[in-house]
């Protein structure tokens, strides 16, 4: 029997990093994460990661991080052993992020270059969700800041990771709401709307950039 979607716990997960892709040597340097559980909030994770690299200008320009601010900071090593216990049991949550594929190249990465074992999380993409249940009429692209204006989050993304991982929380929560008017309201109806969400997006480019 599939988990009611009001009993689900969700970790939302926001990074910031040194660049667009671990393919061309970027790396973390923050890790933002919040934990809820029937809209109520079970726990925050927060930490800077030393890249053991310096910080472009145009990222520390965008995000305010500079490389003084990472010297003592953990590295990866210590940072994402911390981060997966914070997440807890893969079987029992369900990692949530803003453009997943971005977070998610990201943290598999670095696990793999520590001989970390990925854990099979259920993952959920909120870019997805809402190129799906938002018409262009709505929103005109799906960049967290234009569904945090649309959902009037009381967090504004500014590209550091708590704060964004807090407003795609309250975005997540809107689009749940959307969804649960859709009679989507259980895991296994989440996910199977996704695949399919994913599937027809695959097959006609919709919007705008989604970061």
């Amino acid at each position: 029997m599939s988990i009611e979607l009001s009993q689900s716990t969700f970790v939302i997960v926001d990074l910031e990093t040194t660049g667009p892709s671990p393919k061309s040597g970027s790396a973390i340097t923050e890790i933002g994460a919040i934990k809820v559980k029937g809209g109520v909030l079970q726990g925050i994770f927060e930490s800077f990661v030393n890249p053991l690299l310096p910080i472009p200008q145009y990222i520390t320009d965008l995000t305010g991080i500079t490389d003084l601010m990472l010297a003592n900071a953990p590295i990866i090593d210590e940072a994402l052993p911390l981060f997966f216990d914070f997440v807890g049991n893969h079987e029992e949550i369900i990692l949530v992020a803003h453009n997943a594929p971005f977070d998610l190249s990201f943290l598999k990465s670095a696990a793999e270059a520590i001989d970390l074992p990925w854990p099979n999380y259920k993952t959920l993409d909120t870019v997805t969700i809402a190129r799906q249940v938002l018409s262009l009429d709505e929103v005109p692209n799906c960049k967290l800041s234009t569904l945090a204006q649309f959902f009037g989050t009381d967090v504004d993304p500014n590209h550091r990771a708590l704060d964004d991982a807090k407003a795609t929380t309250e975005v997540l929560h809107g689009l749940l709401e959307r969804l649960g008017s859709m009679n989507i309201n259980t895991e296994e109806k989440l996910f199977d709307f996704a695949k399919n969400a994913k599937r027809i997006q695959n097959k006609k480019f919709y919007g705008q950039p989604s970061i």
